[in-house]
Parts: C-alpha cells; structure tokens; sequence
C-alpha cells in the first residue's frame, strides 16, 4: 500500500489523462493510408485478411494478458461470453431491421457496427491495464512504457478498423475518426482504474476474454469470409498470417524490454515521443495560412524548398564550423546523398513516364489525380522522411540523457520538427491542393523521428557515425527540391521566390530559436544533437 501510494504521489491524473488520450490518437495513423490509396476489390480482400490478422493477434494479447493476473477460468468464461454476446446482438441487428451507418446500409452495416463496437469493447481492457501500471510500485516508467507499447499496437488496429471501413466506400476522414472512437474508452477507464487499481485488477481477467471471445467470434464469422470474397485464399491467409506474426513480434520486443528497463530509458521514449508533435503542428501551421489566405501552388512549392534548403544546409554547416568533420569529407558525403536520390528518383520517374496513361495521370489507385509532376512531391516528401529517420537516430543515442523525464527538451525537439512538418505540407498541398492530404503526410513524416528515435534505444546504438549518415540525408534534399522549385519557377516566378524567401526564413527562425533554447536550459552541455 506504501509504494502504491508513492507511486500515486509521483504520477498525477492529469498526466495519466494526457498520456493515454495521446495513445488513443495514435489509432487515427491507421488510416493515413486511405488518405492516398483507393482499394480496389482484390487489395480489399487482401486487407481484410490483414485486420482478421490484426484482430485475432490482439485477441491472443488479452488472453494472456488476463492469464499474467492468476485468474485463468475467468479469462475462459470471458472468451465464452464475448461470443455468444456478440451472437446475440448479431442477432438483435437482424431482427431490428435495416442498419444503416455512414451511408452503409443493409448486412454491411451490420458488421461495421459489429467491429467498430468489438474494438471499442476491447479498449476498455486495454485502458484499465494502462490505469493499473501506472499506479504499480515503479509508478510513471512502467505506465509510459506500456503506454507506449499500447500506442504502436493502436496503429495497425487503427488500421484494421479503416480497412473495414474504406473497403465499404468510408472516406479517409471518417474512417480516421472512428478509429480513434474506437479507442477513446481507453483513456477514459484509464483514470479510474488508476485511482482504483486493486478492484480494476480484479475484473481485468473476465473483461479481457470478454473483448477477446468478440473478436475471434467476428474474425471467423464476418471478417474472414468477407476476405475470401473479394481474393483468393493464398493472398488472404498469407496477409493474415503476416500481420499476426508483426503483432507478436511487437509485443514480444515491448514485454521482453520492459523487464529491463529503467528511469533512462523511459525519458529517451518521452522525449522521442516529443519529436513527432513537431511536424505535425508545422503542417497544421501551413495548412491554416494555406486555406486562410488563399495560398497559390507556385508559392507552396516556393516555401516547401526554401525549407528545404535549409534543412539540408543547416547540419554541414555546423559540423564545418565546428571542425567536426572536414570540407572534403562533407562535400563527399553530400554528393553522394544527392547523387544516390536524384539516381533513385529519376529511375522512378522514367518508369513512370514508361507507363503513364496518355492523359499524363498514372494508373493507380488514389484519392486524387496523381501526375508525373505530382510524384516528384511525393519523392522529395520521402528525401524529408530520410532526413528525419537520420534526426530520429540521433536523437535517440542522446535522449536517455536527459533527467527530469526530458522536460528540459519539450520546446527544442518541438521547435525542430516545425519546419520539416510545413515542407512536407506545403510540399503536397501545392502539389495536390488537398488539405487533408498535407496534413496526413505532415502527421506520417512526423511519426519517423519517433520510430527511428526509440529504435536507437532499444538497439542501444552509439553516436558513431550518425553525423555521415546526417550529412547524406542533407544532400538527399537538394535534388528533390530542385525539381521543385524549377516547377514553381515554371508557374509564377514571383510568388515562387517570395514563397522560397518566406521557407528559408521560417526553417532559420525555427532552428535558430531551437539554438538558443538549448543554450539556456540547464539540460545544454548535453543537448541531443540532433536539435542543436
């Protein structure tokens, strides 16, 4: 009772509220990809195998998870009762009439109402273990490295729950917003069952196999036949078969680290964590000026590569003024990594122009007209992707540094992602005009610097070497981007330099800023390097 109560002074309910609504947002990352792709009927039935796949590995995660609390039988009342519950209201859905949801009409709507309420049934479990770990005996490190592994699964769960929904015409956007419905229960018992984690310790075993008896009864039942509808076997078993397997991979990597974990490390996850809030809130920027102002195409693209410059520009810059690395060599490596994109992109693009339909719009699958043009965007937006996994891997090696749970780094890891989040969409809403695509693109670029950040930790890799793969990805940029700008020039040579004026401005007050925050933080003599 004395540590729980320690534990309990030490983590306030506000933190345990804001830590799992984030985690409840990740599910919404699940369908950025509808943001760009269409399914047509055979990738349709080929997802569907992956959320069957998704659904029976979280199932097989509550099974044992409620097996860790010693309460075996009532894990197995749950399976039985999930099912013959989900039977029932199956049954109840039939009798009541015609369903209808989100323009779904008819036994489609049925099994949406099903899933989307078997996902959301299941995050109550989810929630209360979040709640319960955070008010243990190691208090806020074991709640955030639970929270965090909770947060990565949410994705492909969010992914599963679009796919239902998007093979039945949903837009992106509601498919992206119900996803995150789905996992809203999980902050909301989260408290509770913090301030209550004795009698919410009890009920997890019945609850548990409760949600998991849902979903193994809608996988076999629904989820799967519909699969086998649209595909043929071989590709569906084999999706399902994937994404159980990337599931357990998952939580085998999370349960086998968080039995050696420490205050350090739980710090390092906080602050990478941190480093994906800052481009997306550089795309929300742009995208509010953008639709505010009524910004033109050629200006976007404008700003997008004056960011871009710099971004490419700023790092070098240090290590030569630093004498951390000499000119030859920085040359070298920026050649290179400019060589070895534009060689990339170039063989894509002429593979593109090889097979493009005669109305110079590719044949694929996509929410928007996808031109040659359009995919020089999306190539120079990859460059930008490089440029933060090389960022996110510095950051990673320094971040466990940081005491005080980071606190020290909120503003300098948050700065530095600004502009790289408005290149990106800026990039895609001058390319495409879609707001929502921009934002989708901000919020995905954003996710790498985290993923490559708690990558480094959990390989425990050292600073060697970090600063030549840095400096390959800065000369990744410029090849991009200079397709980019010499396409806004070809438009309005005016409003593409005041729009590259206005990106190198924006990326210098950002980094600079960054710069001097470092300096006066008590946290400056060992500032990760990749925000200084």
């Amino acid at each position: 009772m004395s540590n729980w109560k320690g534990s309990y002074s030490r983590v306030s309910l506000s933190t345990v509220a804001l830590l799992t609504l984030a985690m409840a947002a990740a599910t919404g990352l699940g369908a950025v990809p509808f943001f760009f792709v269409e399914l047509d009927p055979q990738w349709a039935g080929i997802c569907n195998g992956m959320a069957a796949g998704v659904m029976l590995a979280a199932s097989f995660d509550l099974i044992q998870e409620g097996q860790e609390h010693g309460a075996g039988s009532w894990v197995v009342i749950g399976i039985l009762a999930g099912g013959v519950f989900i039977l029932l209201c199956k049954k109840f859905l039939e009798q009541y009439g015609e369903v209808s949801m989100l323009d779904i009409k008819g036994a489609d709507a049925t099994k949406v109402v099903l899933v989307i309420g078997i996902m959301t049934l299941h995050s109550f479990g989810e929630g209360s273990g979040v709640g319960v770990s955070f008010a243990g005996s190691k208090g806020f490190t074991q709640g955030l490295l639970v929270t965090l592994a909770i947060a990565v699964h949410n994705i492909p769960e969010g992914l599963a729950v679009s796919t239902v929904l998007a093979s039945r015409g949903v837009s992106p956007q509601n498919a992206m917003l119900w996803s995150i419905i789905t996992s809203l229960p999980q902050p909301i018992v989260a408290v509770p069952s913090f301030m209550c984690a004795d009698a919410f310790n009890k009920f997890l075993p019945f609850c548990t196999g409760f949600a998991a008896g849902c979903m193994i009864w809608m996988v076999v039942a629904e989820v799967l036949p519909d699969a086998f509808k649209e595909a043929s076997p071989t590709p569906v078993a084999s999706a399902a078969t994937l994404s159980v397997a990337f599931m357990e991979a998952l939580s085998t990597l999370f349960q086998n680290f968080t039995h050696d974990y420490n205050s350090e490390d739980a710090s390092g996850f906080f602050v990478s964590l941190l480093f994906g809030l800052g481009p997306l809130l550089g795309g929300l920027v742009l995208v509010a000026f953008a639709l505010a102002f009524h910004l033109q195409h050629a200006l976007l693209m404008g700003t997008a590569s004056g960011i871009a410059f710099i971004l490419g520009a700023w790092r070098p810059l240090q290590l030569l003024l630093s004498s951390k690395m000499g000119f030859l060599p920085l040359m070298l490596l920026l050649t290179v990594g400019a060589a070895f994109v534009h060689v990339s992109s170039s063989s894509m693009l002429l593979l593109v122009c090889n097979k493009r339909s005669s109305s110079n719009n590719l044949p694929t699958v996509t929410r928007f007209p996808v031109s040659v043009l359009t995919l020089q965007s999306f190539l120079a937006c990859g460059a930008v992707a490089f440029h933060a996994l090389a960022e996110g891997l510095a950051l990673g090696v320094a971040a466990p540094k940081a005491y005080g749970l980071g606190r020290h780094m909120v503003l300098p890891v948050s700065l530095h992602g600004l502009p790289r989040g408005a290149a990106v969409a800026s990039c895609i809403f001058g390319a495409t005009g879609s707001w929502y695509g921009s934002l989708a693109a901000a919020a995905l670029i954003g996710f790498i610097g985290p993923i490559s950040a708690i990558g480094a930790i959990l390989a425990g890799i050292d600073y060697s070497g970090l600063d030549h793969v840095m400096v390959l990805a800065c000369g990744g940029l410029i090849p991009c981007f200079v397709r980019i700008v010499q396409r806004a020039v070809r438009l309005d040579i005016r409003k593409s330099s005041c729009g590259l004026a206005v990106g190198v401005g924006f990326a210098t007050l950002c980094l600079a800023c960054t710069k001097l925050v470092c300096l006066h933080t008590p946290y400056c003599n060992s500032a990760p390097e990749a925000v200084r």
